[in-house]
């Protein structure tokens, strides 16, 4: 039984659980539904202290925009150099300490939801409801993590180039990794996205996350 509710964070249009604990572990709350909230609402650490999930999607979200803006100069060596640094920022500052990111990354949130909705799935008092779900929205996360993977080598391989001419084709690449953050890709051609690694993205893990609040009794 959850104590009180709680006014989550509504961030870019990520839907709130108003369900979700208030903090983090203990005071008698469904140890399931804790880290239901770490995922959806309230996490230590993170920009503002709001959920795992959104803070991917608000960092994939600056990603792409960069990303965006440097397949605008494809003959601008510097000027895709620089906005490749910003879409790396954005989603490993690990990487690099410059950019418009929010200084957590998509790579780190997205592995935190992994995490996270996999304590949730094995937690003391855990619906099947949530086990289900949890496998779509990790299995989306994982995915996204992996794509973190390949644009942190893409970028790599763009600051590497020695002329424009080199540099345009990786930018036109990596533009459609970062928006596939997101979105995901439908690799089998079989005309959907799916919740499964490798095909998921943020997009798929939100709408799984918000079935297993839905199914829990949230909004």
């Amino acid at each position: 039984m959850w104590n009180r509710l709680l006014c989550g964070v509504a961030l870019l249009g990520v839907a709130t659980w108003t369900g979700a604990p208030t903090a983090q572990g203990g005071g008698g709350q469904n140890p399931s539904h804790v880290h239901m909230g770490h995922v959806s609402d309230k996490m230590n650490g993170t920009p503002d202290g709001q959920g795992l999930l959104p803070t991917a999607i608000a960092e994939a979200k600056i990603a792409v925009q960069h990303a965006g803006l440097a397949a605008k100069t494809p003959d601008n060596l510097d000027a895709m150099k620089t906005h490749a640094g910003h879409v790396l920022h954005a989603v490993d500052p690990t990487q690099t300490n410059r950019g418009p990111g929010l200084g957590y990354g998509v790579k780190r949130a997205a592995a935190g939801v992994v995490t996270h909705i996999g304590l949730a799935a094995k937690a003391e008092g855990a619906s099947q409801n949530v086990q289900t779900h949890a496998v779509h929205v990790g299995a989306a996360a994982e995915a996204v993590v992996k794509r973190c993977d390949a644009i942190v080598a893409l970028v790599a391989r763009i600051r590497a180039a020695s002329t424009a001419e080199a540099a345009a084709p990786l930018v036109t690449e990596l533009h459609t990794l970062a928006a596939q953050l997101a979105t995901g890709v439908d690799l089998n051609g079989d005309g959907r996205v799916g919740w499964n690694d490798p095909e998921g993205g943020l997009d798929q893990a939100q709408q799984h996350m918000d079935l297993m609040k839905k199914g829990e009794g949230g909004a």
